[in-house]
């Protein structure tokens, strides 16, 4: 999450604006936006981890709704409490202090509450599928067995050390114009998986993209919305296959 590209096309923030058709509940001491059905109706949920710009994003929002029209109930939790970037451009806003207070090892201490809640009230399979800051946490999920699968979208950085620890099947899709997560280092994660996990990995280069384009697309823009929802089709197929087969 250190690259100039983590911070580029931000989205219309509007807090408290309610978008979506879920609704914002408690869940593991966080504000959590829900959408979908939970158990009884469906026993498989998926952990939706936002990039910097956080859970109220109208983009990441829309999509955690198309998730849930899946058949999943879907969790976004307010990781930075009340404090995603907004405004870059405001002379008082401080990057490497915000990182340390919002960094992605107490995200993914958050998660596993999140995860925790979610088992107590019945859910019987999770997935994780995180974006930049969110990818980091959801890598590290994956090196537990919290979770069925995890999705990694164009994320922040990730070291070898962090692939190594992989358990779960685990998809990485990264742009074709990224320079926080390059596809040459993608590739080579990829083949550090599929030594391990066989088929029960994927690493998908996305042509003539550039980091964060699953969430903050230009929606007047074709090609923009067209390369966007392939990637959110890949990464709900995966879903499906490894958690909804867990249910």
């Amino acid at each position: 999450m250190s690259g100039s590209q983590c911070f580029e096309n931000p989205p219309k923030l509007s807090p408290g604006s309610g978008c979506g058709a879920g609704t914002v509940q408690q869940l593991g001491g966080l504000n959590t936006y829900v959408a979908g059905s939970g158990p009884p109706d469906s026993k498989s949920a998926i952990l939706l981890i936002s990039d910097v710009f956080g859970y109220e994003a109208p983009l990441f929002r829309k999509l955690a709704d198309k998730v849930a029209g899946a058949g999943f109930l879907v969790v976004a939790p307010d990781f930075f409490y009340g404090d995603p970037i907004v405004d870059l451009n405001n002379p008082q806003f401080d990057r490497a202090a915000w990182r340390k207070i919002h960094n992605t090892d107490k995200g993914y201490v958050d998660a596993k509450s999140v995860i925790a809640a979610l088992k107590s009230k019945g859910v019987s399979a999770i997935g994780a599928a995180g974006f930049c800051w969110g990818g980091v946490v959801a890598a590290k999920l994956a090196s537990s067995q919290d979770i069925q699968a995890a999705v990694v979208l164009h994320p922040g950085p990730i070291t070898v050390d962090d692939i190594n620890e992989i358990k779960v099947p685990v998809a990485i899709l990264g742009a074709e114009i990224d320079h926080v997560s390059p596809p040459e280092d993608l590739k080579r994660f990829g083949e550090i998986l599929s030594a391990k996990l066989k088929n029960d990995c994927l690493v998908k280069i996305y042509s003539r993209v550039s980091h964060g384009w699953t969430v903050r697309y230009n929606v007047e823009d074709e090609f923009a919305v067209k390369s966007a929802e392939e990637a959110h089709e890949d990464m709900i197929n995966w879903l499906t296959k490894y958690v909804k087969g867990d249910e």
